[in-house]
């Protein structure tokens, strides 16, 4: 089966990518177009289910493309360092004669700048160069400006729109375009990935569901045939569900149900572990909502186990959380949630922190995982318990036993209302 790939490409060096992505058996290509990078997002709407991975030209619409594209579809960019910035160079120094110190760069790493200047034998040479920040026009001023101030003879430039611009301008400019060598390596690493990503959706998935079948009854219908008809209600809505995500179903007790199929139709169905299918809520069964753990695992043994160990963690959540547990030991969840964690009930580093404190290796690699969202090593009882979803005062027990273990400790307070109950905040080290 080929890999269907998308190509956002520039004029210019089109047909150069199209005849090396030709030599490859394996690729059915989709060329396509932009005069400028505010086109990517609509290209990319238009033919996304159309292909399987995108490739771009370059690192800029490679990135306009992550702001705009749901990161879950494999994104490559073609590079331009390296090879294709030494026969630049060439170029310049053979038409013009020009010293390294009378050129002015962008998008390149200064650190490899500075290592061709070294090898070229012009490491004292000035370094004029410019990270891209957002706009092309940045990069076209910043090479005209210090072209017409004399500072520099020509400009080197990634990008054919800044170079179309600066000739437009009568700056002497070139462009570094890609060598068929850097092509193929993406295009190799392309289908490495791919092949990786058909492994892992192969993978044995096993969820295991469970709804209370006597929400919703009252006294005067409280009896075995209408428990026998929310299961049968149940049971239907779980069969159109297992059809979705292309498994089978079977009863696993009273209001408890096991699906069993692959990590790729649940991924598809959730959205990539993200949010919870709409065709199941619970609702047409009259009972409160499915909760689910969902195991992925090499075996249906192990993804089972998984699956139980998943549905422990959704239990410890609100009616109706989906929890999944990874092969690797990390779980996710709640699916659906505008707040989902991603943290390892394994993990060596914090077992320390875990026989000290008394609190498993679980709840401190989400409490480590909040700080991650958080991006500070700092934070209250309240917004631990808002990250977690769990009661303040379980949150407050959480800290205290982290402070008495020496892994937190009260740097201060917030006081969020003038007459509010000022809140301790804290200092976490987790880790050794």
């Amino acid at each position: 089966m080929k890999l269907r790939l998308g190509y956002v490409g520039v004029e210019d060096t089109m047909e150069q990518v199209l005849s090396v992505i030709r030599s490859f058996p394996e690729l059915h290509c989709l060329p396509l177009i932009h005069t400028s990078f505010e086109e990517i997002p609509g290209l990319l709407e238009l033919h996304k289910d159309r292909v399987d991975a995108w490739l771009f030209s370059g690192p800029l619409p490679y990135q306009k493309a992550l702001q705009a594209q749901d990161a879950g579809t494999p994104m490559y960019y073609i590079p331009y360092s390296g090879i294709g910035l030494y026969r630049t160079l060439c170029r310049i120094f053979y038409d013009k004669q020009l010293g390294c110190g009378e050129l002015s760069f962008d998008l390149f790493e200064p650190r490899e700048l500075k290592q061709i200047f070294k090898e070229l034998g012009m490491e004292q040479a000035p370094l004029h160069l410019i990270a891209y920040t957002g706009s092309d026009a940045e990069l076209v001023e910043f090479h005209h400006r210090l072209w017409k101030e004399g500072h520099t003879q020509a400009a080197v430039t990634c990008v054919w729109l800044v170079q179309q611009k600066l000739e437009a301008l009568g700056v002497p400019v070139y462009r570094v375009t890609p060598t068929d060598a850097s092509i193929e390596g993406v295009l190799h690493a392309a289908l490495r990935n791919q092949e990786t990503l058909r492994f892992k959706e192969a993978q044995v998935a096993v969820q295991l569901m469970e709804a209370d079948p006597f929400a919703g009854l009252t006294k005067e219908m409280f009896s075995t045939d209408e428990l026998y008809r929310k299961e049968l209600d149940m049971t239907r809505e779980l069969l159109s569900y297992a059809k979705l995500v292309q498994g089978s179903l079977k009863p696993a007790g009273s209001g408890r149900f096991a699906v069993f199929t692959t990590r790729g139709a649940i991924s598809e169905a959730t959205r990539r572990f993200t949010a919870l299918p709409e065709q199941l809520t619970g609702q047409d069964s009259g009972a409160k909502p499915f909760r689910s753990g969902i195991g992925i695992g090499r075996s249906v043994y192990e993804a089972e186990i998984l699956a139980g160990k998943a549905l422990l963690h959704a239990r410890e959540q609100e009616d109706g959380a989906w929890m999944v547990l990874l092969e690797d030991k990390t779980i996710l969840g709640s699916l659906g949630k505008a707040e989902q964690l991603s943290y390892s009930s394994v993990s060596q580093d914090l077992q320390a922190a875990s026989d000290q404190s008394s609190l498993s290796v679980a709840t401190l690699s989400k409490i480590e995982s909040v700080l991650g969202k958080l991006g500070s090593d700092e934070l209250s009882a309240h917004e631990l318990a808002q990250h977690l979803q769990i009661m303040p005062r379980s949150a407050r027990r959480i800290l205290i036993q982290l402070e008495a273990a020496g892994f937190a400790e009260i740097i201060g307070e917030d006081t969020p209302h003038p007459r509010g109950r000022p809140r301790k905040r804290y200092r976490l080290r987790l880790e050794p």
